[in-house]
């Protein structure tokens, strides 16, 4: 399993008129923490861009148990609990507030594309590799974990985003 703490400061402008983070904001706090986790591994997004690989977001999900408020210095953890397989990677997450209170939880399933194609694509050697030392080997060739069986088989086609034809009314 692979950790990565980061740390955030609530701005002012994250919070709404009832003091809360607005709830929007979260998936900001969860990009901070994928994109500083991939740097503590030497993994740049801008040179994966380059290499014509992009990560879209192909789930995303958020649980709130406590409110975040402005100034608080919030600890966003990253988890990856199983390896990454094919080409979706499943980032956990546990945001803390200072006293050390769970207030937020959540994650995100990143699909691999080619950023010229928007297809799925397997995951770069580059990060199976830094990602390995984490895994045991039971984990990187054994089946597939339950949790990852849940997940779906390739990100949706492009023709999934276009919207259908109004059906023709019958008489």
């Amino acid at each position: 399993m692979y950790s990565s703490d980061t740390q955030i400061r609530v701005r002012y402008a994250e919070t709404d008129q009832m003091g809360y983070v607005y709830h929007g904001n979260y998936a900001a706090y969860f990009e901070v923490a994928r994109t500083e986790a991939f740097r503590q591994l030497g993994i740049r997004y801008k040179d994966l861009e380059a290499d014509g690989v992009g990560m879209p977001v192909g789930e995303i999900r958020t649980r709130f148990r406590r409110p975040a408020r402005y100034d608080d210095l919030l600890t966003v953890r990253l988890l990856l609990k199983q390896p990454a397989e094919g080409s979706r990677v499943l980032f956990e997450y546990e945001i803390y507030n200072e006293a050390k209170e769970l207030l937020t939880e959540g994650h995100t399933l990143m699909v691999f594309v080619s950023t010229a194609t928007g297809r799925p694509v397997p995951i770069p050697a580059e990060i199976q590799n830094k990602l390995a030392p984490y895994f045991s080997d039971d984990e990187l060739v054994g089946p597939v974990t339950p949790a990852a069986q849940k997940l779906p088989a390739e990100a949706p086609a492009a023709a999934a985003f276009i919207p259908n034809k109004p059906a023709t009314p019958t008489e």
